[in-house]
């Protein structure tokens, strides 16, 4: 059964940066896409980044371009999410998931495992 587990969150300024961590178990972390989701109070679950199983093709959601960046190590079943110049706005609860496929999506519906989440809280 394969489990994801995150690390990283935490509270923080706005302008500082965080690197979120997952980590992948019960599985090879090679035959699977990864993705970053988030969750706000009383919002939708929305897509941030994702990347392909050998990281030759990464998404990201408009609000994080340029700011947020998806890598991943599979050699320690591990995707990262650099997250630089934080603001208030990126204030969630930060999912790791994880889709058994070549190809990286950025709906919901489509990932299969998902771990408990990580909450970031930016302040102003």
């Amino acid at each position: 059964q394969v489990q994801l587990v995150e690390s990283g969150g935490g509270p923080v300024q706005a302008g500082d940066s965080l690197r979120l961590s997952c980590v992948l178990s019960g599985g090879t972390s090679v035959s699977y896409s990864m993705a970053w989701f988030r969750q706000a109070p009383d919002e939708e679950r929305d897509f941030v980044s994702g990347i392909t199983w050998n990281g030759d093709r990464t998404l990201y959601s408009d609000s994080v371009k340029g700011r947020f960046t998806i890598s991943r190590d599979n050699s320690k079943n591990t995707v990262y999410l650099q997250k630089n110049n934080l603001t208030p706005g990126d204030t969630a609860t930060y999912f790791c998931a994880a889709l058994y496929s070549v190809v990286v999506v950025t709906g919901i519906e489509d990932y299969g495992y998902w771990g408990q989440g990580t909450q970031v809280t930016v302040s102003s």
